[in-house]
């Protein structure tokens, strides 16, 4: 059994609470009372808390709710090597195995979550403020090839992966995409789609890795059909990236 339940939390955050037959896992708690709330409905022991990076609106909450339910906060020390040549770390918590996937970029210390798929779940993936739907986040680290790099492992992530971000900026990132590339039917339909899921009170997640892969701009700097729109067909696509992600700063 896997349950995730999305928990808005401060202006545009999201707060993820991970519900398993062992406990619940909550991931960045940019509060602690609307996580309580559901922990006290759903009857779940609050295990751990997951933090995607160390951004202030993203551990707030760590406090209270150690205090509240006696839980821990998981960090690196928790970790183990993944042992199959990857930069990844495996993390058991709850029942549940998080891949630790290092996504430096937004900031030095940011780091993703993933849950393989089974047969009756899609593998899922915590993004925090590295991938968002349709975006990504700023570069604080001032280094486009750290995000790119960083971008790029979630990429190759099995397309049928919901991915659960950090913030809801979501509809804002596909009109800055859509200014991008007008012509663009893929971004069109998904803009209506999301302008749809806001007006009836709906969460803009989960996306999935396949439907990023197909409209969110910071993705896409390999496609020759996006570089062509960008008039920089002969770029390197890193450079690309920061091309994107150039114009989206200055919005």
């Amino acid at each position: 059994m896997r349950d995730i339940t999305v928990v808005p939390t401060l202006l545009d955050n999201y707060t993820y609470v991970v519900e398993g037959e062992l406990g619940a896992v909550v991931v960045d708690p940019a509060e602690s009372s609307p996580v309580m709330r559901v922990l006290q409905k759903s009857g779940l022991e609050l295990v751990a808390i997951l933090n995607t990076h160390g951004h202030f609106d993203h551990v707030a909450g760590n406090r209270e709710l150690v205090i509240e339910t006696g839980c821990r906060v998981v960090s690196q020390v928790d970790w183990r090597s993944a042992g199959d040549g990857t930069p990844d770390s495996l993390l058991s918590v709850a029942g549940f195995e998080f891949r630790v996937i290092p996504t430096p970029g937004h900031s030095e210390d940011s780091v993703c979550y993933f849950i393989e798929g089974s047969d009756d779940s899609s593998p899922v993936v915590f993004t925090g403020d590295t991938l968002f739907v349709g975006g990504c986040g700023r570069l604080f680290t001032h280094s486009p090839e750290m995000m790119w790099a960083s971008l790029a492992r979630l990429a190759a992530l099995p397309p049928e992966t919901e991915v659960y971000c950090g913030h809801d900026y979501t509809l804002e990132d596909l009109e800055f995409a859509l200014d991008l590339e007008p012509d663009n039917t893929a971004v069109k339909s998904r803009v209506d789609e999301i302008r749809s899921m806001i007006e009836n009170g709906r969460p803009t997640v989960p996306s999935t890795i396949s439907l990023e892969l197909a409209t969110n701009p910071f993705l896409r700097a390999t496609d020759p059909v996006f570089r062509k729109a960008l008039g920089l067909e002969d770029a390197m696509d890193v450079e690309v990236f920061a091309e994107v992600r150039r114009r989206k700063d200055r919005q």
